[in-house]
């Protein structure tokens, strides 16, 4: 923000009052609202969203940033809670979603059965890596089964039929012979201790149709990187600047952000936006 003040000064020969930057801003935020409602609206009725949240500090606190988004559009909210309070709340997308969502396996997604599951093989090729190094077979043999039905997904037709069923079964004889895990570590008394082998075992047996449906579904993707895509600018942001100061400073931020992250990805020229945001005219989407 300092070297926005000295540009504007180089430029104009008079400094720029932060003020007058706050006061722009809760004028954008409360302008770009009808634009907020209705990537919302466009949401709710994609076939297919990417959902993901990640942390962020405002007032020296852990808040958290999520996202719904798709080629298309991108909306952000910021709630004090991970979960699924935050997940059934008033900004949130998922509550009304109907479609396919591709997320990470935290566990609140699975509170909803309203829309159909998509988890990010991203994940898992990351956790597997990991298995692989500590020696599992299992898990390499898995790898190569999924980074090849990936392969074989992104220049073919989605798998239907006994194609379909002879892949399903080709992931389930894998993951039926893999080698015994570990035994569970018991530390003192309670229920015993998890292993991260065979949590991921557990997770790619349980979430079979999730982990599969980009090889069977029309446009299913094979991980969740759009939505972290549109998370990392404010991962930038907080690097670079810090914390958010106040709560509605992070609101404003990611109103904002959000409806310059759909610009961007509509090709239109984001500066010509904010302009016409300023001038009250009404800003019209692409239908994705």
């Amino acid at each position: 923000m300092e070297q926005s003040y000295c540009l504007f000064a180089d430029l104009y020969g008079c400094e720029l009052n932060s003020e007058t930057v706050e006061t722009a801003l809760e004028e954008g935020y409360e302008l770009a609202c009808p634009l907020e409602e209705s990537i919302v609206e466009q949401l709710k009725q994609a076939e297919v969203v990417h959902f993901d949240e990640t942390g962020l500090r405002i007032e020296g606190k852990l808040q958290w940033l999520y996202t719904a988004s798709n080629a298309w559009y991108t909306h952000l909210f910021v709630h004090e809670k991970r979960g699924e309070a935050a997940l059934r709340s008033e900004a949130s997308v998922l509550k009304a979603f109907r479609g396919y969502a591709v997320h990470d396996c935290l566990a609140s997604y699975f509170k909803f059965s309203e829309f159909r599951h998509v988890l990010c093989n991203a994940h898992f090729e990351r956790a597997l890596q990991g298995s692989i190094e500590t020696g599992s077979q299992w898990a390499r043999e898995i790898q190569t089964f999924l980074l090849g039905l990936y392969k074989y997904a992104s220049h073919s037709t989605p798998l239907q039929g006994q194609a379909a069923e002879e892949k399903r079964q080709k992931y389930r004889d894998i993951l039926a012979k893999a080698e015994k895990p570990p035994p569970d570590l018991k530390t003192g008394k309670g229920r015993p201790k998890s292993t991260p082998g065979r949590n991921l075992l557990r997770r790619l047996k349980e979430h079979e149709n999730a982990v599969l449906a980009f090889a069977s579904v029309e446009g299913v993707p094979f991980t969740s990187n759009q939505a972290e895509r549109n998370l990392r600018p404010v991962k930038v942001k907080q690097k670079v600047r810090g914390c958010f100061r106040t709560q509605q400073g992070a609101k404003v931020y990611a109103r904002l952000q959000a409806g310059i992250s759909t610009c961007c990805k509509q090709e239109r020229n984001f500066y010509a936006f904010l302009r016409a945001l300023f001038v009250h005219k009404a800003v019209s989407l692409l239908t994705g």
